[in-house]
């Protein structure tokens, strides 16, 4: 049966860049929502002092709420042999920075769409970089999550392989218990392409998910896709509240309900503030309660997740 957590995706800059917001802060406002659990990112300035995952952990703990998935954005289409070793060890570190937290499930990428690397190239490196990874990650307990992904939010490019073409040339290189799909179904439209459709080709792979609903404030996707080499997302990309996008969380979870997923769901939303992360952890409650009856029976005898001290 899945569980559900939440990335705070509208407190990045506050837990990344200036520290208004601590993780305390955080978990303490998180608890206040109907989740099972938090999904953290690696930036978070807490998580480089001494203990500071394990002192998250603890919090979270006290809050009822446990830390399964870790968001990492590794960097591996690098054209520099030396960058992408790197790379590799940052996220083992973060495999490692996983397990400290509670996690098991810790994120890759393929990297950033450099102009100047062949497409070969891209791939031979994404693939290699991961696979050196898999025996750090099996040795953890921790299973490599890859997303079909848009762009890091501190990115200047985007992901190498958005298309489903060359997300599927990458996952047909990579073969491990310890190795799936974290699945978004926003990203497929910002590749200009169906998310459904990309979900029945990967769905026997998908291990966790992120759950967020997107639209176009103007202009459509194929503007969108001719304006994507900025730093950070299209201006005229707008997160929104889950349920009022583009959407249908009614196939997505008739899908994943049918290969017999019981994975991590975990919202990415709360751009435009709390009351908007609020409404979507409302609505895929009430999906996942519906598309799952065995989750909302099962509920309906624990203790209730929404008044933790």
């Amino acid at each position: 049966m899945p569980k559900l957590a939440a990335m705070p995706k509208g407190f990045l800059d506050q837990l990344c860049l200036d520290g208004s917001m601590t993780i305390r802060q955080w978990i303490e406002l998180a608890a206040t929502l109907d989740l099972d659990g938090l999904e953290f990112y690696q930036s978070f300035l807490e998580l480089a002092k001494p203990d500071g995952a394990k002192q998250s952990r603890q919090i979270a703990s006290d809050h009822g709420l446990v830390i399964p998935m870790f968001c990492c954005s590794p960097d591996f289409t690098h054209p520099d042999a030396a960058f992408r070793r790197a790379q590799i060890d940052q996220e083992k570190h973060w495999i490692d920075t996983t397990v400290e937290l509670g996690g098991s499930y810790c994120r890759v990428l393929s990297g950033q769409r450099r102009p100047e690397v062949p497409p070969d190239d891209g791939l031979r490196y994404a693939a290699d970089c991961i696979n050196a990874c898999l025996d750090h990650a099996a040795g953890a307990g921790v299973t490599l999550i890859l997303e079909n992904h848009y762009k890091d939010t501190y990115w200047q490019e985007p992901e190498f392989a958005q298309s489903t073409e060359m997300f599927l040339k990458l996952l047909s290189q990579i073969d491990s218990p310890h190795f799936g799909v974290n699945f978004d179904p926003s990203n497929a439209y910002l590749a200009g392409e169906d998310p459904l459709r990309l979900l029945e080709l990967v769905k026997h792979r998908v291990v966790t998910m992120h759950a967020s609903d997107r639209y176009l404030t103007h202009g459509t996707i194929e503007d969108l896709r001719r304006e994507d080499s900025g730093p950070g997302y299209a201006a005229r990309l707008r997160h929104g509240a889950i349920g009022r996008g583009l959407n249908d969380y009614d196939a997505i979870f008739t899908t994943l309900h049918g290969v017999g997923f019981g994975g991590w769901i975990s919202i990415e939303d709360g751009v435009d503030g709390f009351d908007q992360l609020q409404e979507s952890v409302a609505f895929v409650r009430s999906k996942l309660d519906q598309h799952w009856p065995e989750a909302r029976r099962a509920r309906s005898i624990e203790p209730s997740r929404t008044n933790k001290p």
